[in-house]
């Protein structure tokens, strides 16, 4: 606290922003957002209408890759998501931003929903969704370990 005071008495004093270098900045990273956290929810499919379109990762949407959108997990990783319905999985590549309705927790490619049993005319599921590989720095998807 000794040390903050001293700082900002320097900033009064000196008109200098030290205060800038002893807060460290606050990001929205994955170690502050629950990107490692199993997530329970609502999974959606994306609509096969965005085929050929950038995702956020800069990526093109290709309906028949096992790829998925959330909020939380970093881009560029990799997620196993589980219909909790039909006990169903599958590993997805984290290739966008969304969903964009709040009660959901991922979007998930067409192919990725068909692979967990999630019934075309409902076009929505229950299901878990379990961080499985980090980003990585390169932009490229994470392989999944092993089992």
């Amino acid at each position: 606290m000794l040390h903050r005071a001293t700082a900002l008495l320097a900033c009064l004093l000196l008109g200098w922003p030290l205060l800038a270098q002893q807060a460290p900045a606050r990001n929205k990273s994955a170690a502050n957002t629950g990107a490692h956290d199993t997530q329970v929810g609502v999974a959606s499919v994306y609509s096969k209408k965005l085929t050929g379109k950038k995702t956020a990762s800069g990526k093109t949407f290709k309906p028949n890759a096992l790829t998925a959108a959330s909020r939380k997990l970093p881009l560029n990783s990799k997620a196993k998501v589980t219909n909790l319905k039909t006990g169903q999985s599958t590993d997805v590549a984290i290739t966008d931003r969304g969903p964009y309705k709040k009660d959901r927790v991922i979007d998930l490619s067409p192919a990725a929903a068909d692979r967990i049993g999630v019934e075309h005319k409902e076009g929505v599921a229950p299901v878990e969704v379990k961080p499985v590989t980090p980003a990585q720095p390169n932009g490229a998807i994470a392989e999944s370990p092993n089992p």
